[in-house]
């Protein structure tokens, strides 16, 4: 009995620790502590460097994490060097001749993690002299996007010694030294000499360090001179959350400046080219343009007479422009052949005359399917069930219109129980005939009815609508909301503009001295923007390097505004543009302009 039931524990034990294999040992507490040097060869600060490798050992074993990210290298290499690690030790090996008295600096990033769990070593820079002296002065500040204060990461920001008073360094030499912004748009250019400097920031699509036209830019109006200043710190220690320890004094340096601020901007030289040609049915042809244009292309027929035969669709910016064509013994062939004059962008952004021949080809389809429906002009409104009360009805017709009887079109309202007709305003939207709006001056909470009748509307090819019966109500005044926004001080050259929990704007209007009145908000929270518009056009500007010329400035209030139905809300935007712009916009818009493109 004794010896089975000692055989009876060894399997009861047994069969728990198999149980339990996933009890084992936990390892302790993760590790949060990042590597850390403990041998460099030569010395992070060594003077008269003239070697090709560096040697850098850490404590503990490390990998290397988004290099093109994360490194710098200042002045900026042609061929950069091979960085590689291996173990606990990190080697770099220049391919480019180093210049003669100059202080280089390597800045690592977050490039730097250990090998288990990637605790970056943060912002780690490794600094050598090839003379006798390492610069030790830097500066830093912000870089943000100049339409909307978004902070932007991983651009360079450069600087060029104030020699010139035009822009033609950053045009055709590489950046002196160079910093890299992080994901809160700020970035720090060290180891400078003592001088006077002009900064730019750079995307750098063509990777050699210098502005080429189509690049994103930024370029601070100001001479940067960089100054060091002693200055006492204080440190101060926290028994807990609330209450202070002890405040601790200790000298330090202060590298000035540190607060500059760059705008990002994205100048107007998209080139201006042809794209395709597009024939979808027999009766018109698209022409697509890859930038907007200010001139109507000018179209030769080959093959072909269509004068005072066709119409010509064309959008705001005139890059997609549509041709319908209304003789038959022209659309029913189905290649048309054309010779097409244009403006194209030459290599150096010029917009210089083509001449090009195309052709316009309908491909019929192998097997026609009749549809009953052919013959019948489709309608479309905006209309809904609940509607808004300041939209305006817009009608759209698929083909452009040669016929249009208004007396077959009823906009009607509900009394009692009986609808009864309206006069209105018949609004033509474009040159073409194809879009209107029916404009009426609602009632709130009224019910109204939009009665179209059959063959009210004859399009070109003699296609005729189908009769429509639309009924809707208008939504109560009391479910929207408004605004009224006054600045102080007044500017006439601001336009305000309100904007979602998005940061998409909804309305956009000029500043009056008595404030202005945004109305018919939907309940929710809202924000305030302002542009200077100067040059008067409504829209906001981007800047310009040649001529040299910055974005329109813009700021924003700092505060989010809850509106609630029915009600009219009043705020005063007092000193504005007074704030450094990196405080101005709310922190819950602001994002990455890097990564929302």
């Amino acid at each position: 009995m004794k010896f089975k039931g000692y055989i009876y524990l060894i399997i009861t034990i047994f069969l728990f620790s198999c149980a339990n294999k996933g009890q084992g040992p936990t390892g302790g507490k993760k590790d949060e502590i990042p590597p850390r040097v403990v041998k460099e060869q030569p010395a992070n600060g060594s003077l008269r460097f003239d070697k090709k490798k560096i040697h850098i050992q850490f404590d503990e074993n490390i990998s290397l994490e988004k290099l093109n990210e994360n490194v710098i290298i200042s002045p900026p290499q042609v061929r950069p060097p091979a960085i590689n690690a291996y173990g606990k030790n990190l080697y770099i090996e220049f391919s480019d001749t180093l210049q003669a008295n100059t202080t280089y600096s390597i800045d690592f990033g977050n490039a730097i993690v250990d090998l288990n769990e990637k605790n970056p070593l943060k912002n780690f820079v490794f600094a050598f002299a090839t003379g006798d002296h390492i610069d030790t002065l830097k500066v830093s500040g912000n870089l943000l996007n100049a339409s909307d204060l978004n902070p932007v990461s991983g651009v360079l920001v450069g600087i060029y010694n104030a020699t010139r008073t035009d822009d033609s360094l950053f045009m055709t030499k590489p950046f002196l030294r160079i910093g890299r912004t992080d994901e809160n748009g700020h970035f720090s250019i060290n180891n400078m000499k003592e001088g006077n400097y002009k900064m730019y920031a750079l995307s750098d699509v063509s990777n050699d360090f210098h502005y080429n036209a189509g690049e994103t830019l930024a370029m601070y109006d100001s001479i940067v001179t960089p100054i060091v200043q002693s200055r006492v710190f204080a440190d101060t220690i926290w028994k807990d959350t609330v209450t202070v320890d002890t405040i601790l004094q200790r000298n330090g340096f202060l590298y000035l400046p540190d607060n500059l601020e760059l705008l990002y901007f994205k100048e107007n030289l998209k080139r201006q080219y042809f794209v395709k040609t597009e024939r979808k049915t027999p009766t018109n042809f698209t022409l697509f343009f890859n930038a907007k244009s200010d001139l109507l292309p000018e179209v030769k027929p080959l093959n072909f007479n269509w004068e005072n035969k066709h119409i010509v669709q064309k959008n705001n910016t005139l890059d997609t422009l549509t041709y319908w064509i209304t003789d038959s013994t022209v659309w029913k062939n189905d290649t048309l052949k054309m010779q097409m004059t244009y403006f194209k962008t030459d290599s150096t952004f010029s917009l210089v005359p083509q001449t090009d021949t195309i052709s316009a080809i309908y491909r019929r389809p192998r097997r026609e399917i009749k549809d009953k429906n052919a013959n019948v002009l489709n309608i479309k409104t905006n209309l809904t069930q609940i509607f808004d009360i300041y939209k305006p009805i817009t009608v759209r017709f698929e083909e452009p219109l040669q016929n249009i009887d208004l007396e077959k079109v009823k906009l009607k309202e509900k009394i009692d129980t009986i609808f009864k007709p309206l006069r209105y305003e018949w609004q033509p939207i474009d040159s073409t005939k194809m879009n209107f709006n029916i404009i009426y001056k609602w009632e709130s909470e009224k019910s109204y009815q939009l009665e179209i009748d059959s063959a009210s509307f004859i399009s070109i090819y003699n296609k005729a609508n189908n009769k429509l019966n639309t009924n809707f109500k208008i939504r109560s005044r009391e479910e929207y909301a408004s605004i009224k926004a006054i600045i102080n001080p007044f500017d006439s050259a601001v336009v305000l503009q309100v904007l979602d929990a998005k940061d998409i704007v909804i309305a956009s209007k000029p500043a009056e001295i008595s404030g202005v009145l945004f109305e018919y908000l939907k309940p929710g929270d809202y924000y305030l923007r302002m542009f200077v518009d100067e040059n008067g056009n409504g829209v906001w500007d981007t800047g310009s390097l040649s001529p040299r010329r910055q974005p329109e400035k813009v700021f924003y209030y700092n505060k989010k505004l809850t509106l609630m139905a029915n009600w009219e809300f009043e705020e005063t935007w007092e000193k504005w543009g007074s704030e450094p712009l990196t405080k101005q916009k709310p922190k819950e818009l602001q994002k990455d302009a890097s990564k929302t493109k």
